[in-house]
């Protein structure tokens, strides 16, 4: 039998077409100065900030609001060492084995390797895992929908909120990334999607200087 769920009148003040214009721009004057840092600094970071964010990440839409992920917060020195002797042995393998010439190439400009001590230098990890498939009560396994789309747009929220707030991020992909499930102790429905150290930048941080494509490449309009 499907629950059901009561209604409630929408929150929403409806902005003028000036004020559309300002929050639009902000907001992309904001986004464009979002960067990948590499670089950490030790400094802590505020616990209630990596939650607001993750809480944030956590009011993304989803297929028959299931809500498919799950957010690790790992601060831990040593299970952060753990990670990167894991991420690493599988990154060493991609760059002697698994990655093509093709991708070798396309990625030579960064100045990329094997080599990850971002993931302990950064005071936090999230680990961000989407459940495949779910048990229900009764113990029995579940479908879940649209699973790569709503967690995508979670993540999104997570690596926007974080950079609202004043903070940093790497989107990492180790891949295989499995061994995220054994030292975090999750489940076999869940699969790790995306690795972020968070923090403060290290001082004198330096990024690459990348340009992104122009509007008139990324939008067709009819």
């Amino acid at each position: 039998m499907n629950k059901s769920i009561s209604y409630q009148p929408l929150s929403y003040e409806k902005p003028s077409k000036e004020e559309l214009l300002k929050r639009s721009e902000a907001f992309l004057d904001l986004m464009k100065k979002r960067r990948t840092v590499r670089e950490f600094s030790p400094e802590p970071v505020p616990d209630e900030v990596i939650l607001n964010c993750i809480e944030a990440a956590g009011t993304a839409p989803s297929g028959a609001h299931l809500q498919p992920w799950h957010f690790v917060v790992v601060k831990n020195r040593e299970i952060k060492k753990e990670i990167r002797e894991a991420a690493e042995h599988e990154e060493r393998i991609n760059y002697e084995m698994r990655f093509s010439e093709n991708m070798k190439q396309d990625i030579a400009m960064l100045e990329t390797n094997f080599q990850k001590p971002f993931l302990e230098a950064a005071p936090v990890l999230i680990a961000v895992f989407k459940e495949s498939y779910r048990i229900d009560d009764h113990q029995v396994r579940r479908k879940n929908y649209y699973v790569n789309e709503s967690v995508g747009i979670a993540t999104g929220l997570l690596i926007t909120a974080l950079h609202y707030a004043g903070l940093v991020a790497l989107p990492h992909t180790p891949s295989p990334m499995r061994f995220l499930n054994k030292i975090l102790n999750r489940p076999a429905n869940e699969t790790p999607v995306i690795l972020f150290p968070v923090g403060y930048p290290k001082e004198d941080t330096t990024v690459p200087e990348l340009h992104r494509k122009p509007l008139e490449e990324i939008v067709t309009r009819f």
